[in-house]
């Protein structure tokens, strides 16, 4: 009988407990004396005539690795990574080379050469990686990476992607659902990354509002303005300089302490860019901005957009993920009235890199936009409905499968258990909120309780604290926290960011997306902070 057809039984829990005690051992035993492949190329494997079981053993030993290395990111006694410098890797280190063969290697060193690489790299899935938006190594969005590689599929059509098409679109409803988009509302496609999200938002609003742009170019139009906070990402200036609208043309508007665009400060921008000639068409709403983890007011924002004929998009990148949250999705009220939004699943929601939407209010408006209708591609006289072939409503032609993982782990947590892990991290927010009002030495970088998973703040070294605020204290902390991150990297223990932003000084962002974190984690970060500093 066919395994899938088997019918189901109950486990035993401790049962599989003990067998996984005997793999455990017995894996052991097999790293003890691993598999020959010193003498075995990737020529012999398939699809090499009769290569069935070489190739098994490899990709079993490569799955030790993989596995190892999992097992590994979650001990909070292996290092977050181990550092060298640039020109360390490059010359090589313990038989770790970076150059390029002649003649084919052995599958002996290909193994070793992946061990190496995990080794050298950064485990961002450790719980005491608090470095960038997305971190943690969620199983189950692995499993579907590993699937969605073994597949080696295209997104551009239903013809090679017929499963992988269907689930993009269901994910697709359902997160504009979430948004709160009606039924006969929405369009979007996944897309690389946060940056091109956005840059389709700007895209399909310039060719909403001037289509001729598409054939005639940037010649036929005005000089076009758009709008965007100056806590806002630079992908949106980016963008601008990619699509020629120039990024002198993007006006950033004055936001309050706390990193809020001001609506008043928006509408004023706006006239002020009307009578020097330019045409306003676009304003950017953040929700939850890099360094701080702000929300711009989305309703306010709106009703400037109604007032002015504005294309409104919300940048949730980062904050999307509070959607999924009944505690905190109302941060996110207004996003609703957006006509375009930019959601990251890859931060917040855990999932693996790279997993970013671009959802579109207008169906219809991003095949209109990008259609080019290859006729290699794109037939009209295929044998099922052509509306499933997504090519054109991309700027790219190849497009990785990235909906299948998050679809696996949402049927794996359901909406509740992305619910439960958003609420996570931001409890851990809290706490380390809590802890730096305690702890002598540290300061907010401002003083309210943050909205989102961003943590601001410096830490004054003993040696500094006796100095009245000025030149001098400003400069010297300014140092301070450069310093002690080349500590955390040499030693590897654990990493956090820093940056300065206007006229404030370094200081540390510690950002939560990572559901494995713990309190002992956070105070673990704070003692290290304050034992790396003890002689600067």
């Amino acid at each position: 009988m066919d395994f899938l057809q088997r019918p189901h039984r109950i486990i035993d829990k401790s049962a599989v407990r003990d067998k996984q005690q005997d793999d455990s051992a017995a894996g052991r035993d097999r790293r003890q004396t691993p598999a020959d492949f010193s003498n075995i190329y990737s020529k012999d494997l398939l699809p090499a005539s009769h290569g069935e079981e070489l190739t098994r053993g490899f990709l079993q030993e490569l799955v030790n690795i993989l596995l190892e290395y999992i097992c590994k990111s979650n001990q909070r006694s292996s290092k977050v990574l181990d550092f060298h410098h640039p020109h360390q890797l490059k010359e090589g280190l313990e038989g770790f080379s970076l150059n390029l063969p002649d003649q084919p290697e052995t599958l002996e060193q290909l193994l070793v050469d992946c061990r190496d690489t995990l080794k050298y790299g950064v485990s961002t899935g450790h719980p005491r990686f608090f470095n960038q938006l997305s971190s943690g190594l969620d199983v189950i969005g692995v499993a579907g990476e590993w699937l969605t590689s073994t597949a080696n599929t295209n997104m551009f059509t239903y013809e090679v992607s017929p499963v992988f098409i269907l689930m993009e679109e269901v994910l697709l409803r359902k997160m504009q659902s979430i948004v709160g988009w009606s039924d006969e509302e929405g369009d979007g496609i996944f897309c690389p990354g946060g940056t091109i999200s956005n840059l389709y938002s700007i895209l399909v609003a310039r060719y909403h509002f001037y289509p001729e742009v598409k054939t005639r170019g940037m010649g036929a139009l005005p000089q076009l303005a758009l709008f965007t906070s100056e806590h806002s990402h630079y992908s949106v200036k980016k963008s601008a300089a990619v699509l020629g609208l120039g990024s002198e043309n993007v006006v950033t508007v004055k936001c309050d302490e706390r990193g809020k665009m001001i609506p008043a400060e928006l509408e004023s921008a706006i006239v002020t860019a009307e009578e020097k000639g330019l045409v306003p068409f676009y304003v950017n709403a953040t929700a939850g901005t890099t360094v701080y983890g702000a929300f711009d007011p989305l309703d306010d924002v709106a009703d400037i957009c109604n007032r002015h004929t504005l294309w409104m998009h919300v940048d949730a990148a980062w904050g999307g993920g509070l959607l999924m949250s009944d505690r905190h999705r109302m941060k996110l009220q207004g996003i609703e009235r957006a006509w375009s939004v930019t959601w990251n699943p890859h931060k917040m929601m855990g999932v693996p890199l790279q997993c970013s939407v671009i959802l579109v209010k207008k169906k219809g408006l991003l095949k209109e936009c990008n259609e080019m209708g290859a006729e290699y591609l794109f037939q009209t006289d295929k044998p099922y409905d052509v509306s499933y072939d997504t090519g054109d409503k991309s700027i790219q032609c190849g497009r990785h499968v990235d909906a299948f993982k998050l679809w696996l782990m949402w049927k794996a947590k359901g909406s509740e258990g992305f619910g439960a892990q958003v609420d996570k991290c931001l409890e851990n927010a809290e706490y380390l909120y809590d802890q730096l009002q305690r702890r002598a030495g540290f300061e907010l970088v401002f003083k309210n309780k943050p909205e989102h998973c961003n943590v601001c703040f410096w830490y004054t070294p003993p040696s500094l604290r006796g100095l009245p605020p000025g030149e001098d204290r400003d400069t010297r902390l300014h140092q301070v926290a450069p310093q002690i991150k080349g500590k955390m990297m040499e030693k590897g223990s654990v990493l956090i960011g820093y940056q300065p932003f206007g006229a404030k000084v370094n200081f540390f962002r510690c950002v939560f997306s990572n559901p494995a974190t713990q309190h002992e984690d956070i105070d673990f970060l704070l003692e290290e902070i304050i034992w790396l500093s003890h002689d600067l």
